[in-house]
């Protein structure tokens, strides 16, 4: 790998944020937090006009008590577990400010537990400035509406495993992904309801690699890990939990699947 594609590879990731887990530890799937938190932003606009939000930040409640996944993560994401929600906002005097904190907290709580899929148990907010009038709304299509969330139809069924342990860092995330079986997974994965496109963070949408054998297992298994973007309307968790489904079904060896939602189209 080149110096340049070493240097955009690592702006990439920074420019997601932490990689959240989405759901509990046997869903594989996690979601960037730069598309987790546009979503937030952008509920919190329509739901409390009056509030400016600022610094949103996602990570673990109690890393102690984080659960290993069942199958191996992107590199650097955190473990499935409750999150912990940090934000600070500037508010009119519209409402009196406990008030318009509160109304704030649910906002961002339903919306990351019930549009988003995250495990969300706390919400810290922080008030930084008072505002003179209303703050000016985002552009049109910074962030997505939370309308209905249809459930995609899984194309197989998804079966819960072991938490098994990559040989490495590139085993893990796969460097395979090339030529027919690559464009196989590729085509399934696009097939799934709510599946906007492939993204290829890290350089490619479909890596395939081989983990080490697991509790129990004499062999080692194969390991695909996805990058995609979610359509609008559609709930990320269940979108992962449908190319999860696919991917396992379409492969005659059923590997475990990781799902990555890098953004929310």
């Amino acid at each position: 790998m080149t110096a340049d594609r070493w240097t955009r590879m690592v702006r990439q990731q920074v420019g997601m944020g932490r990689l959240l887990p989405l759901g509990g530890p046997y869903d594989g799937a996690w979601i960037a937090e730069r598309a987790a938190s546009g979503v937030l932003r952008g509920a919190a606009e329509r739901e409390v006009p009056e509030v400016r939000l600022n610094g949103v930040r996602i990570g673990l409640a109690d890393p102690d008590t984080a659960a290993e996944p069942a199958v191996p993560a992107p590199p650097s994401a955190l473990p499935p577990g409750p999150l912990r929600l940090t934000a600070e906002f500037a508010a009119t005097a519209a409402w009196p400010l406990p008030e318009t904190a509160s109304r704030l907290r649910t906002s961002l709580a339903v919306t990351a537990t019930e549009r988003l899929g995250l495990d969300l148990t706390e919400v810290d907010l922080r008030v930084t400035e008072l505002l003179d009038e209303r703050p000016t709304a985002a552009p049109s299509g910074a962030a997505k509406p939370s309308g209905a969330v249809p459930t995609p139809t899984p194309t197989g069924t998804g079966t819960p495993g072991t938490p098994e342990t990559a040989t490495d860092a590139s085993a893990a995330d796969g460097d395979g992904g090339d030529g027919f079986e690559g464009e196989r997974v590729g085509a399934v994965v696009s097939g799934v309801a709510g599946v906007a496109r492939l993204t290829g963070s890290w350089g490619r949408p479909v890596r395939i690699g081989e983990q080490a054998p697991g509790a129990g297992a004499a062999l080692p298994r194969r390991h695909v890990r996805v990058d995609v973007a979610v359509a609008a309307g559609f709930r990320p968790l269940e979108v992962a939990r449908a190319v999860r489904a696919a991917v396992a079904e379409a492969l005659a060896d059923r590997p475990t699947v990781a799902v990555l939602v890098t953004d929310l189209d």
